[in-house]
């Protein structure tokens, strides 16, 4: 994400996990730092080490204050050896923002000032993803953009400090993605809005500060359509559970749209402590029976956020 925009957001998120009982923070920050490697880095359920993981391991430890220095180094070691690797997208956007999490939270540098030629290559990269509709694609093959894809690649640009090419195109892309339900489409041939394409479209709208270009009526009812007897949200209207990856887009984008109230926030809550593991982590939905990084950033993120509303 954007220096700007992952600091206000990781900000918030702070404040509200600041409110949450200390051996509750230091349960799942433990269970967290358990999952490092010997290489420094996190991984999935199964696999090795990759930024991806490590990306969500680290931001949840920030948002947690527990991202000590001796776990932010061993994790920007492991970051810099994968510099000179040749990346799939979303692990070399992953490796950029967990490279200004470390720098910002532990004063690790992983990518100095200094490396234009690394910055000018990412960049050309991203380049290679734009797509005819104004949209960024998920590979340089791909003829149509993706509304996640977008909304990464537009955070790549900041983060790398690389002014966004025609921001102007980007905000047509994404009025061509909404659909009359009032959320967004993930791809063009989508027959149905989703809960995570609706929060990388209002997210990639407030990182290039267009928020108030758009309606927020249409997404708001959307979204709260979402909410489940569960409590959390469920992706789209044809999944029967909730899930927490939806839950915290959905309820990140409602807050951004001061809209909070059209949901049960206490509900929310109620179901993301629901998806905790006995030792520590969370599970990312009802059925699940393995915790996992990934999720276990959702979890607490939900949760605190939940604590920050007013």
């Amino acid at each position: 994400m954007s220096a700007a925009y992952l600091q206000e957001l990781t900000l918030r998120l702070a404040l509200g996990a600041a409110a949450l009982e200390a051996d509750w923070r230091d349960r799942h920050a433990g269970w967290l730092r358990a999952q490092q490697a010997s290489d420094g880095g996190f991984g999935g359920r199964e696999g090795e080490s990759d930024p991806y993981y490590t990306a969500f391991a680290l931001r949840a430890l920030w948002v947690l204050g527990q991202l000590d220095d001796q776990t932010g180094a061993a994790a920007a070691d492991f970051l810099r050896t994968r510099l000179s690797e040749r990346e799939s997208i979303i692990d070399l956007i992953s490796l950029i923002f967990a490279s200004a999490i470390v720098e910002m939270a532990v004063g690790e540098v992983v990518l100095p000032d200094d490396d234009t030629t690394w910055r000018s290559n990412v960049a050309s990269l991203l380049a290679s993803l734009r797509t005819e509709d104004g949209g960024f694609a998920k590979t340089p093959e791909g003829r149509a953009g993706s509304t996640y894809q977008t909304f990464l690649s537009v955070l790549a640009y900041e983060l790398i400090d690389v002014p966004i090419p025609e921001p102007d195109r980007i905000e047509a892309f994404l009025e061509s993605q909404r659909h009359p339900e009032g959320g967004y489409l993930e791809i063009r041939a989508a027959k149905r809005a989703g809960v995570n394409p609706t929060a990388a479209a209002i997210g990639t709208l407030k990182a290039l500060g267009r928020l108030d270009r758009i309606d927020p009526a249409p997404v708001r009812d959307f979204l709260a359509d979402m909410q489940s007897d569960e409590g959390g949200l469920t992706a789209n209207t044809r999944i029967p559970f909730a899930d927490l990856l939806s839950t915290f887009t959905g309820l990140l984008t409602l807050a951004d749209l001061e809209a909070t109230s059209a949901i049960n926030v206490e509900a929310i809550e109620r179901y993301a402590l629901s998806m905790q593991a006995p030792r520590g982590g969370f599970f990312g939905f009802s059925l699940d029976q393995i915790a996992d990084v990934e999720y276990s950033f959702y979890g607490i993120a939900a949760i605190s956020l939940c604590r920050s509303l007013p």
